[in-house]
């Protein structure tokens, strides 16, 4: 259960709300009207002529219209950052802020779309509904289990990328760091025994991608402790882990979990006490992601762990999903993807990885401003594309 949020202080002179005065994004015109004549080519009559022809070819949306170029950044208020269910008004702004990410990082047009919540196929219909304006649909900050069931339906019904971000995109930059960390260490991802604190969006899909990506020993806990089949407390998500994960058999607490663990992926909040860290295996790995408290401070992984990463810029190695999600959509876009698949976000985060040629304990994920991060990882997405793209995304 997620803690109530701590409600600030309202200070309209404060640099965070000036910042915010008016909203983060507007529409600009990518053609000039100046006159009747443009106007007659931009609007009627002209614009009949583009629509009769894309009624008769619907595949020329993407070359006459911003579509291609355009993703809907959508979210039902239920799990927002670490403020839990604020509702889809307290959204926005951070919706707002995902699509100026879109904007700087990749050159994507992207629409904050915020709805209330429903029922999961109440959400699935209104989105699909939707789509046609977009070429990708990003979920974000939905809460789970339902954000599983959203995605998978939405994916089956749409014929555009849809990424539910806090799932995948966590993954994806996890698994990067993990690459380097192994270099730097000298170890094969095959060979550690990693320990997923959380079950939820991203524990999940962190999982499933280190599976894919050759790790074989995983532990997964929740609050209540190890994910085992005979625990009957099980969401249908979390049985699912249960029945693919912990080849060992271990049972208990994260407590049991962590003793002789080579690596500790915190994405659940929370705090480890030390004397749990202790127990893990030398020289390991400690991923304590959330944000802004992470489960294990920083000072205190270094005592334990030989790498240490989170989700704050203000430590080295920082964790950072707009390392992956801007990339993913600018490579699928320009391809025409009618999907992501599993291979893309394996090949992202090879590609994140590949950025940092000498990894070091104290950098093993590129930073967020480093020059070309979005252009390689949607390089490598663009090569896992068999087909053509049809007039996609416009060149940055």
């Amino acid at each position: 259960m997620s803690a109530s949020p701590v409600l600030p202080s309202f200070d309209p002179e404060s640099p965070v709300f000036r910042a915010h005065e008016g909203g983060k994004l507007g529409v600009h015109a990518t053609q000039p009207l100046r006159d009747r004549a443009d106007l007659a080519l931009l609007y009627t009559p002209g614009v009949a002529e583009v629509s009769l022809a894309i009624a008769a070819d619907p595949t020329l949306s993407a070359r006459y219209t911003a579509r291609a170029n355009t993703v809907a950044v959508i979210s039902d208020g239920t799990a927002v950052l670490g403020l839990g269910d604020i509702g889809p008004l307290a959204a926005m702004p951070v919706m707002e802020g995902k699509a100026v990410l879109f904007k700087h990082f990749a050159g994507i047009d992207a629409v904050p779309v915020v709805m209330e919540t429903g029922t999961v196929e109440e959400l699935v219909e209104a989105i699909a509904r939707i789509a046609p304006s977009y070429g990708g649909i990003n979920l974000e900050d939905i809460s789970a289990p339902r954000c599983f069931d959203i995605e998978e339906q939405l994916r089956e019904r749409l014929d555009i990328p849809v990424f539910h971000d806090d799932q995948h995109g966590t993954a994806i930059v996890v698994l990067a760091g993990l690459h380097n960390a192994v270099r730097v260490l000298g170890r094969r991802l095959e060979d550690l025994r990693v320990v997923v604190a959380g079950a939820g969006a991203a524990g999940v899909a962190v999982t499933r991608l280190l599976q894919r990506a050759g790790v074989r020993d995983v532990v997964v806990c929740d609050s209540r402790g190890i994910l085992i089949p005979s625990r009957l407390d099980l969401a249908e998500h979390k049985a699912r882990l249960a029945v693919s994960t912990n080849p060992r058999g271990v049972a208990g607490s994260l407590a049991d979990a962590l003793a002789g663990a080579d690596c500790y992926i915190g994405v659940s909040g929370g705090t480890v006490p030390e004397e749990q860290v202790a127990t893990m295996a030398p020289g390991g790995i400690i991923f304590a992601l959330a944000n802004p408290v992470p489960e294990v401070h920083p000072d205190v992984a270094h005592r334990h762990a030989a790498i240490v990463a989170t989700g704050r810029s203000d430590f080295p190695n920082q964790i950072n999903n707009v390392l992956a999600f801007p990339g993913i959509f600018r490579g699928a876009l320009d391809a025409g993807a009618p999907q992501v698949t599993e291979a893309m976000k394996l090949a992202a985060a090879r590609a994140i990885a590949d950025l940092v040629t000498d990894p070091t304990p104290e950098r093993i994920v590129p930073s967020v401003f480093d020059p070309g991060v979005a252009d390689a990882v949607a390089a490598a997405v663009r090569r896992l594309v068999a087909r053509p793209s049809s007039g996609g995304g416009r060149a940055r």
